[in-house]
């Protein structure tokens, strides 16, 4: 069902690698932690003094580039005979220079780029990381650089993205290691406690069994030393036979022996209580922004959406404003109020935990972490807890860059039955820990959650954003500027979705008609976990996450499809080997609503799925999850001349946003399933759509105070995204096959859609 297994694709001679690898030399990490921004500066060496036999007798210097290049293979290489011709200074070297004349102090230049020669080649780094010679020669002479620097800029920049990657890859490497360790530890001692079954006194003998446990576990503690110690050396951060300090911070680098309340004070510059005197005060402007209404919001008449008067919040906060005389970026502001059917407690614990919080929000949210714990709260609810923390924000398309943020989460009870979450980026801290990844600073924004009658609760939710401004395609420019895509109205539809579902997930008075197909209660949960558990995987797919380097390739119908690869080593919910996943994006004519429900209509589905071949499709079983009989989960099976497959559909729809997740299912797994056995360990690799409005606001045809009569119809936006497995092997590259079957899949499916929805034009 728009899943393909190309485990066993025939061999070619024209198969090639069409990703690089991502194996990089972790020694340029710490060039660029020791040094200046590679992006940003490059870097020259030459000798100190004009003396010497390698200088000429003119004093001329002859100066060293650098090249600080993911492509290098070896050590870095100096790029002097080109780099002479460029400076138009130096004079070749004589070959005899002495030992002294080689251990001369050596001094670096930077050549640091302006603010706008930055961005012009950070705009053309998000559609190609690899420009060509064209590209690079005319952007050289937009900027009024020389084609080699731009060359070294592009090359600097796509080092220092991998070295961040596998950072972060090594760290996890790291844990699994030392768990491995440990777990060996526990075996070992098991294994020395061990006692007879018949009299339950120690053995004293050493049967076969038990010393072949012992003589594996000495062989596989030994390997895990070597691979712990090989590590230790990549990194960098230790030499080979010393144990790491215990520093609960992940910021650091050359302080990584300092505790976490050192780096607010040393690194950071702010004590604990700078930090927490800024967020008290973040949390009385929340306060404020969530309570009042006119002159400070004014709801617009066309759209209905409150929209922030800035002269007013200028003149209502000076104390937020007072080193600032305007935005330095550009602002984003808005304001929801909505009810959630959740009780109070756990949703303040789903803010509280940044795994719930993330699992919450899946198609929104795609990294987080918690940097530090700056205070611990009190009592059993944590009340006062702050926390500093990292997210990554993303859309279902990678046609808008993802938005990264550092701030400071605040969870603080306001009374007996209210909450504030209040989270604020504060300079020096997102200065310091990392500021390549600084894109986006919140002001103080949030939610403030009021607890009301039979598990409800009242949540007003304020986003206040600074965000650099970056490229983003024209389909998706009118819902970003807008402030749909990264809004309040966002995050509260998706927090009403999500706890409709959970609430629904843990009903026991389900009605018949919502639950067909399914005879138990333990059976409707277990579906309804895996097929959460495939939505969660497929919205790790389409996005711009760092997670997925895209490239981009043209469809035979003329749109663009982006495809990239990763491997799967070791997770049982998904098959193991390489996985390739391609995503398009367009625009449709035709209505949010319209095209949701064409998509999830089981008795339409020949309509667009190729696998069927035309074969009609029935549901046997379906589970409702929400109000809406659009939210639901479905098990449909499709016969076909040669055999018979199930698929597990999961759709989900609000007022925004609408998705289609699918992904065919073993059909004795699934049965299992159906029974109320656990689903963990169902490999599933899910495919699907993202539906949007297309965010632009068309006038009404009447003027009227009713809200219900202002929203028009418009187009939508359909993002479609396919996984493939191309082979079981994880070493394996994605084949020329392999791409030309999704180009061909998402081509057919598109024109099959736009043919049954009459938008072929």
């Amino acid at each position: 069902m728009g899943v393909l297994d190309m485990s066993n694709p025939p061999p070619t001679s024209q198969t090639k690698d069409f990703f690089p690898s991502p194996a990089l030399s972790l020694s340029l990490a710490g060039i660029f932690r020791r040094g200046a921004a590679a992006a940003n500066l490059e870097v020259e060496e030459g000798d100190e003094g004009s003396g010497g036999g390698g200088a000429a007798a003119g004093g001329g210097r002859r100066e060293e580039t650098v090249e600080i290049s993911s492509e290098n293979s070896g050590p870095l290489r100096s790029r002097s005979d080109d780099m002479d011709d460029y400076e138009g200074e130096g004079e070749q070297d004589d070959g005899g220079e002495d030992d002294q004349n080689n251990k001369k102090k050596k001094r670096k230049k930077y050549h640091r780029h302006t603010a706008e020669q930055i961005r012009e080649m950070e705009a053309l780094f998000k559609e190609s990381p690899h420009p060509d010679e064209k590209q690079r020669q005319q952007l050289s002479k937009q900027l009024g650089l020389h084609p080699r620097q731009v060359k070294f800029w592009f090359q600097n920049r796509r080092t220092q993205i991998k070295a961040i990657q596998e950072r972060h890859e090594n760290g996890l490497l790291k844990t699994e290691l030392e768990k491995l360790r440990d777990e060996n530890k526990a075996l070992r001692e098991t294994i020395q406690k061990a006692s007879c079954p018949s009299c339950g006194f120690a053995t004293s003998a050493k049967g076969p069994s038990t010393a072949s446990d012992e003589q594996q576990l000495r062989i596989e503690n030994a390997r895990l030393k070597a691979e712990v110690e090989k590590l230790r050396a990549a990194l960098g951060r230790y030499t080979p036979g010393t144990s790491p300090s215990n520093s609960s911070c992940s910021a650091g680098n050359e302080f990584e022996n300092r505790s976490c309340l050192e780096f607010y004070s040393g690194i950071f510059g702010l004590e604990k209580s700078r930090i927490m005197e800024i967020v008290n005060q973040a949390l009385e402007e929340l306060k404020q922004m969530a309570t009042l209404g006119q002159p400070l919001w004014i709801r617009s008449l066309e759209s209905g959406r409150e929209i922030l008067n800035y002269d007013e919040y200028m003149k209502k906060f000076p104390f937020e404003n007072a080193n600032n005389a305007g935005p330095k970026r550009p602002i984003e502001a808005s304001r929801e109020t909505g009810i959630v059917f959740v009780e109070l407690p756990r949703l303040v614990q789903c803010f509280m935990d940044v795994n719930q919080w993330k699992e919450m929000f899946p198609g929104r949210v795609s990294k987080a972490a918690t940097v530090d714990v700056v205070c611990m709260g009190e009592g059993a609810n944590r009340d006062g807890l702050v926390q500093l923390m990292f997210a990554e924000l993303q859309m279902l398309t990678p046609m808008v860059p993802t938005r990264e943020v550092y701030f400071v989460r605040y969870s603080k009870q306001i009374s007996a039955d209210q909450w504030a979450i209040v989270d604020v980026s504060i300079d020096k801290v997102e200065d310091s820990v990392d500021a390549s990844l600084t894109k986006c600073r919140k002001r103080p924004s949030g939610c403030i959650i009021e607890d009301k009658s039979n598990g409800h609760c009242k949540v007003t939710w304020v986003e206040h954003l600074e965000c650099q401004k970056s490229t983003v395609h024209s389909l998706y420019r009118a819902v970003v500027n807008s402030g749909l895509a990264f809004g309040a109205r966002h995050w509260m539809t998706t927090l009403q979705l999500q706890c409709e579902r959970l609430a629904f997930f843990m009903a026991t008075n389900v009605p018949t008609k919502d639950s067909s197909g399914v005879a138990t209660l333990a059976g409707r949960k277990s579906i309804l976990k895996l097929a959460h558990r495939m939505t969660v995987s497929f919205c790790r797919a389409p996005g711009a996450s760092s997670y997925n380097t895209w490239s981009k390739i043209t469809s035979k119908s003329g749109d663009d499809i982006r495809v990239a690869s990763r491997k799967n080593l070791n997770d049982p919910g998904e098959p193991l080997g390489v996985i390739l996943c391609a995503v398009s994006s367009v625009w449709l004519p035709v209505s949010h609503h319209d095209l949701f429900d064409f998509l999830r209509d089981e008795s339409r589905r020949n309509e667009w799925d190729m696998m069927l071949n035309g074969a009609p499709a029935q549901s046997i079983a379906n589970l409702a999850k929400g109000q809406d009989r659009g939210n639901a989960v479905t098990i449909q099976t499709i016969k076909t001349k040669d055999n018979s497959m199930w698929v597990l559909q999961d759709s989900c729809t609000n007022a925004y946003e609408s998705m289609v997740v699918y992904a065919p299912v073993d059909i004795s797994s699934m049965q299992s399933v159906m029974t109320g056995c656990d689903s963990s360990n169902i490999a599933v690799l899910p495919s699907g759509f993202s539906i949007l409005l297309d965010g632009v606001e068309s006038r009404p045809l009447v003027i009227t105070s009713r809200l219900e009569e202002k929203s028009s119809e418009g187009g939508s936006l359909l993002t479609i995204a396919f996984q493939i497995l191309t082979s079981n092997s994880p070493t394996a590259k994605p084949s020329v096959e392999s791409l030309e079957s999704v180009n061909t899949l998402i081509s057919c499916t598109l024109q099959k859609i736009k043919a049954s929805l009459n938008c072929e034009d």
